[in-house]
């Protein structure tokens, strides 16, 4: 199997295009400040993954921004630091302050001259919309939780993206969907028969970040969108 196989790359953002760990890690900072230094990094990050999943799958109705606020208020709760509702809105407003990666931009120009390229996200379209004007392309389709309705690892927002990669003109067999979360994108992409290639920018960090932990199969493994760009230019040059 060879990256120019397909025609069509299907892409998760936060995460893998836009470095969400260190944008939800800054926009904490009025709760770590309130607990004295007493948060670690790493352990906070993972206990956003594991209330982000469980909020999602109670609201999965509810828009990203008020996802991320009502996350915000649990994560209080549970560290036991007062907080009010304008702190809990402006973390749920953040998301478009998080920094793409850095090889992001670069390594989406490239790949915007052989694939059509779609996002699959679980944010809402004005939240997206302020991350997209970081990676600068122009992409071939948007498919967001707000209009699916539903969040990933949601065997339905597959559903959603093969639909639409339909409306397009291409069979699933043309789609290569790349990300970095085992648990939200390629295990849902596993049970609808989708070829994958993992993003791994956790490569040399321990644990799972803000991303709980799953196993998942996947056809292609790079620690970087850019070592993804490099790979497809040898196949070129092969």
């Amino acid at each position: 199997m060879r990256l120019s196989d397909f025609k069509v790359l299907s892409f998760d953002c936060y995460g893998t295009l836009i470095d969400w760990e260190s944008g939800i890690w800054a926009a904490l900072q009025p709760l770590v400040a309130k607990a004295g230094g007493g948060l670690a990094r790493e352990a906070a990050l993972a206990r956003f993954g594991h209330h982000e999943s469980v909020q999602e799958a109670e609201t999965p109705g509810l828009r990203y921004s008020e996802v991320l606020a009502r996350v915000y208020a649990r994560l209080a709760a549970e560290w036991a630091i007062a907080t009010d509702d304008a702190a809990a809105r402006a973390f749920g407003a953040s998301v478009g302050d998080w920094p793409a990666f850095a090889d992001s931009a670069a390594a989406l120009a490239y790949l915007k001259r052989f694939y059509k390229l779609v996002i699959l996200s679980n944010v809402d379209r004005a939240s997206f919309a302020k991350s997209n004007i970081r990676l600068g392309v122009e992409f071939d389709a948007i498919c967001t939780a707000e209009e699916i309705g539903s969040y990933k690892p949601d065997r339905a927002n597959f559903r959603y993206l093969v639909a639409r990669l339909g409306e397009m003109g291409h069979r699933p067999a043309e789609l290569l969907h790349v990300a970095q979360s085992l648990y939200h994108d390629h295990a849902p992409a596993n049970a609808a028969g989708l070829h994958s290639a993992w993003i791994d920018r956790r490569a040399d960090a321990p644990g799972w970040g803000a991303t709980p932990a799953a196993e998942a199969r996947y056809d292609f493994r790079f620690t970087s969108l850019a070592e993804l760009a490099d790979a497809h230019r040898a196949e070129q040059r092969g």
